[in-house]
């Protein structure tokens, strides 16, 4: 039979048996007909569980194709052969098997001798690593030939072929960052063509290759793959988050994508997927309400399901970003009762990270604080990396500070000395500019103290003191004091993006301030970014200070 029309008969049929019934009215076929047969049979056959028709490989026909390639595989052209490999792998014939031991054996023996092109290396390679222990020296040997080869000729399914095998043979990529050059450099003019499955393979692989210097790449795929959001199954989901995270880009259209599609999916979604979306907005400090509001209400309705550390993901970054969602009383409900069940469960670390979420956004976990400060807990806490570091003992002094005198205690060797606030130091130059605002205002420097620790261990960005007719003190005064200033300047970084909405470690310092009697006034960067000279900022420190006394003098 013409091979074209066989083709055209093979691609119309849907079950094995078909298959096999019209395979056995032929008398003769050529190898690229026989592998072809065997393709569409893999295709018709496969499943997500395994073979539609176990049964089919026990069809006379069936063994006899895989007879004829056994014994005539030197004989087979190298597409039948690699087809009839890659067919074989998918209806998942054991690798040790003669027929597969057969064709595999003459695939390496064809690349020693360099006789495949680089569209034959790009298919045994893929059949290779479809293996559950594909040989990583035939691999490398794949890699070396494609090297040789013209890469301005190959296809984009070549390209991400050979991604995903330097992805498993090197890792790091150092060994073949000139062939990594060449691949990025010719893929980048593609990357409009790409289909969504194809740039997502190449993203993961630039992460897992450690890419970092193909940002025009890299920033071309992201923004291509923004498009897909909708259409990405979870596994390619969390691909794209982490390369957005990895490289540390970042694309307002991407948040507004999954804005739109968490909320539509959040049923249905993965776990994981869903705490890999939480932990892109926390670390970009994006509050997106849309989505931790969708993600409020997954919890609420999954949280049966999930394992501890998921448990950790959903909530944190609630605290983190200082947001209570409108399903709050509802949202925190179910984690008490989930903590009641599962507070054994939890990783001391987690455990302590999501505990102290909670207390930034004064949700108090009265119930589970004793455990916290047990002997016992704090022990296992510092025997697990990163034990007691500055960060542990600051989350455990700040669970201290909201406990009520008559609840559990910290004892002072848990205890941190002062607060890092690794997210919101302060921003200098906008110290600097409120500090000549505040000279201006009060005509000497002795009146004003800046980045004072308190002996509850904050530090203050600027601290004045008043005595009982609210007079400024000097600052180094420490008698007669009746009022306490703490001017918190609050730059762009203690909030979250492109919102006026304060961090939660700030929003918990300012609070904390507050009960520890300082009388807090909040200078934030979007209030006086547009002052333009040092009189300004003194008129806008003055109303902000000392709103009831007149303003300054000519």
């Amino acid at each position: 039979m013409d091979e074209q029309l066989f083709f055209k008969k093979l691609n119309n049929l849907f079950t094995s048996k078909e298959i096999f019934d019209f395979l056995s009215s032929l008398e003769v076929m050529s190898d690229t007909m026989a592998s072809g047969a065997l393709q569409r049979i893999s295709h018709v056959e496969k499943d997500n569980s395994g073979l539609k028709s176990p049964g089919m490989l026990e069809n006379e026909v069936f063994r006899a194709l895989c007879f004829q390639f056994e014994f005539e595989s030197s004989k087979l052209s190298n597409t039948g052969l690699l087809n009839a490999l890659q067919a074989l792998i998918t209806l998942r014939i054991d690798p040790q098997s003669t027929v597969m031991a057969s064709l595999l054996s003459e695939s390496e023996d064809r690349l020693g001798k360099g006789q495949l092109t680089a569209e034959n290396l790009c298919g045994l390679g893929e059949s290779l690593l479809e293996l559950e222990s594909p040989s990583y020296a035939t691999l490398k040997q794949i890699v070396n030939h494609l090297q040789k080869k013209d890469i301005e000729k190959w296809s984009p399914r070549e390209i991400v072929m050979v991604y995903k095998i330097l992805q498993v043979t090197v890792r790091e990529g150092k060994q073949y960052q000139n062939l990594l050059n060449r691949l990025n450099r010719v893929t980048l003019p593609t990357v409009s063509q790409l289909s969504p499955n194809f740039a997502n393979v190449i993203l993961n692989s630039l992460v897992v290759l450690r890419q970092t210097q193909a940002v025009a790449l890299v920033t071309a795929l992201c923004r291509h793959s923004v498009k897909h959001v909708p259409h990405f199954t979870d596994y390619e989901l969390v691909n794209i988050l982490e390369a957005f995270l990895y490289f540390g880009h970042h694309e307002q259209i991407f948040t507004e994508a999954l804005e739109t599609h968490v909320p539509k999916s959040i049923l249905t979604m993965h776990p994981h997927t869903v705490c890999k979306v939480m932990q892109y907005c926390c670390k970009k400090m994006i509050l997106s309400r849309p989505i931790f509001d969708a993600v409020a209400e997954g919890f609420i309705s999954n949280a049966d399901r999930l394992t501890t550390d998921q448990i950790a993901g959903y909530i944190i970054p609630f605290g983190t970003l200082n947001y209570l969602p409108p399903s709050a009383s509802s949202l925190f409900r179910k984690l008490e009762t989930l903590l009641h069940t599962l507070l054994g469960h939890f990783q001391p670390h987690t455990l302590l990270n999501l505990l102290h979420s909670c207390v930034l956004i004064q949700r108090y976990p009265l119930n589970f604080l004793p455990k916290i400060f047990s002997p016992y807990f704090l022990q296992k806490l510092q025997a697990q990396p990163p034990g007691l570091n500055r960060v542990v003992t600051s989350q455990l002094t700040q669970l201290f500070l909201t406990v009520t005198l008559e609840g559990p205690k910290l004892l002072p060797k848990y205890q941190v000395k002062a607060f890092p606030m690794p997210n919101s130091s302060c921003d200098v130059h906008l110290l600097k500019r409120v500090k000549t605002g505040l000279l201006y205002l009060l005509k000497k420097r002795m009146y004003f103290a800046s980045e004072v620790l308190t002996p509850y261990f904050y530090a203050v960005d600027i601290e004045i003191k008043l005595d009982e007719e609210g007079f400024v003190l000097p600052a180094a005064q420490r008698e007669e004091v009746h009022t306490r200033i703490a001017l918190c300047v609050d730059g762009q970084n203690r909030f979250c993006a492109n919102s006026h909405n304060l961090l939660g470690e700030e929003a918990i310092k300012q609070r904390h301030l507050r009960l520890l009697c300082y009388e807090v006034v909040q200078i934030p960067f979007f209030e006086i970014e547009s002052l333009e000279n040092c009189r300004e900022m003194a008129e806008y420190l003055h109303k902000k200070i000392f709103p009831h006394t007149y303003g300054l003098s000519n």
